[in-house]
């Protein structure tokens, strides 16, 4: 088995909380795939499935909540088999969690797809990869230095 990139020693501890444990207990929690991978899977928590017909958005539930501590940050990302195959992904993607939202994880999926997408209970819907954040500190000034850059904004290196 591979070794896992990541010291996990290091790692910082996310609490998370079956909001219905009874009601979810069969659904997984978050959990990484493979030894290496930088994101967890996130599974939904619906009673029924649902069809998410093409170029809706749908809220699905995840069943649970977490704590992040602070100087972290959760990022909820689509699935790329889900992607390339149906179509489906995240409408604010990758979404943010902050270290202070204490709520139910929900997930936006939208259908982008060519055919309505039908999610069943415990269907790994999106991804969850936990990253370090930084607070800046914003200095108002009187100009900026030049670049090379500049002010060059969308497709100004060609195409």
């Amino acid at each position: 088995m591979p070794r896992a990139v990541n010291n996990m020693n290091h790692a910082p501890i996310i609490k998370i909380l079956r909001l219905k444990p009874d009601l979810h207990e069969d659904i997984s929690l978050p959990c990484y795939m493979t030894p290496q991978s930088a994101g967890m899977d996130i599974c939904a928590a619906i009673e029924k499935e649902i069809v998410i017909e093409t170029g809706k958005i749908t809220l699905i539930p995840t069943g649970f909540a977490m704590a992040i501590p602070g100087g972290y940050e959760a990022q909820i990302r689509p699935r790329s088999g889900l992607a390339v195959k149906h179509g489906i992904g995240l409408i604010n993607s990758p979404g943010t969690i902050d270290a202070d939202y204490r709520g139910e994880v929900m997930i936006p999926v939208i259908n982008l797809g060519k055919k309505d997408y039908t999610i069943h209970r415990g269907d790994r819907i999106a991804q969850m990869v936990i990253k370090r954040v930084y607070q800046a500190r914003l200095q108002v000034v009187e100009h900026l230095d030049e670049t090379i850059r500049n002010n060059g904004g969308f497709g100004h290196t060609g195409l």
